[in-house]
């Protein structure tokens, strides 16, 4: 159908979907059956659970196999085995709580079931009774979901989140006609991708690399080794280099509202940060340009930031890649870019 029922069913307040069919079964159909629950579950935001007649419904032309399909909001999560004799349950868990975040998130839902309000008949009923033990998941979850098992996938997707960051960079750049950038450099992961985005995104806009100023600011807690894999990573890129060692200027804050520096506390670590943050807005200020912010998803969503510290920047490049894909994507341009 061009508006099937589950369209209806889902706009009413439906969040789980069930089609009891009769579908006889040619070469071809089950794949395209999967593809079609799969986009139907995806847009209207529910579960869908599909279940067909099976082998004691065929006749003497039509074949009936069984398909029973499980999908939630865009993707498989249960199947049966198909041409089988006799009855057989599929059973798998789908999060209610999950679909009803989603349509608060997707304005465009409420908008088409407030146009087909009234349109759906609500009948009173319970679902009893239950195959697993209540508590326990039947559904796998991944422990990264963000980063695809197979390597093509993963580079695919790899090269997707970085064309998407350049051309969000760009785009601000060229809408705040500013052609400098200033990049605080850690030497860890985080800092190393905004620094190649932001490379990637000057070279688009054939600005000169030397409009990015990366400032590495060694404290307290700074080794060797990540000070070291700043200047070096600075130097291959042709970027303008600043050091600036914050110690000094700590040291005198800490005195200043009479922090005991042995104390090796939230005081003593927010200090840096923001201290660090100070620097890089005020050489932003001075070269007429932007700082670009270098924290990813994980850390900005479970507030593994400083207030008024590293979690501020006029533009976070990083803020929508989750941490545990951001040593994929530098390992994709170790492996792909010629900068």
């Amino acid at each position: 159908a061009t508006v099937p029922p589950s369209c209806s069913l889902a706009l009413g307040g439906a969040l789980v979907v069930a089609n009891l069919s009769a579908s006889d079964d040619v070469i071809g159909k089950y794949g395209y059956l999967r593809s079609l629950i799969d986009q139907q579950s995806a847009r209207c935001l529910c579960g869908y659970v599909y279940a067909s007649a099976g082998y004691g419904e065929s006749s003497t032309d039509l074949v009936f196999d069984a398909k029973n399909i499980i999908a939630e909001n865009g993707r498989t999560i249960a199947t049966g085995r198909r041409w089988e004799r006799g009855g057989r349950i599929v059973t798998a868990d789908i999060d209610i709580d999950s679909l009803r975040r989603e349509r608060m998130h997707i304005c465009t839902f409420a908008d088409c079931a407030r146009r087909a309000a009234g349109a759906s008949l609500r009948i009173a009923g319970s679902v009893e009774g239950s195959s697993t033990e209540p508590g326990r998941l039947q559904r796998q979850v991944e422990r990264m979901p963000f980063v695809p098992a197979d390597d093509d996938r993963l580079a695919e997707r790899c090269e997707e989140i970085i064309h998407i960051q350049t051309a969000g960079l760009c785009r601000r750049l060229e809408a705040a006609h500013c052609s400098s950038l200033t990049v605080g450099i850690s030497g860890g992961l985080d800092s190393t991708l905004a620094l190649l985005v932001a490379v990637r995104a000057f070279d688009s806009l054939g600005l000169p690399r030397e409009g990015i100023i990366g400032v590495t600011m060694p404290g307290f807690g700074t080794t060797g080794r990540t000070h070291a894999n700043a200047l070096s990573m600075m130097r291959a890129l042709g970027v303008s280099i600043r050091e600036i060692n914050i110690s000094a200027a700590v040291m005198q804050h800490f005195a200043d509202i009479d922090h005991d520096p042995a104390v090796h506390d939230v005081t003593y670590e927010n200090s840096q940060a923001r201290e660090r943050t100070q620097l890089l807005m005020d050489i932003a200020n001075a070269t007429g340009g932007m700082v670009l912010g270098t924290g990813d998803l994980s850390e900005l969503a479970l507030g593994w930031a400083t207030y008024n510290g590293d979690h501020m920047s006029m533009y976070g490049v990083n803020a929508g890649v989750p941490k545990t894909l951001v040593r994929h994507l530098v390992g994709y341009f170790a492996r792909h870019d010629e900068a």
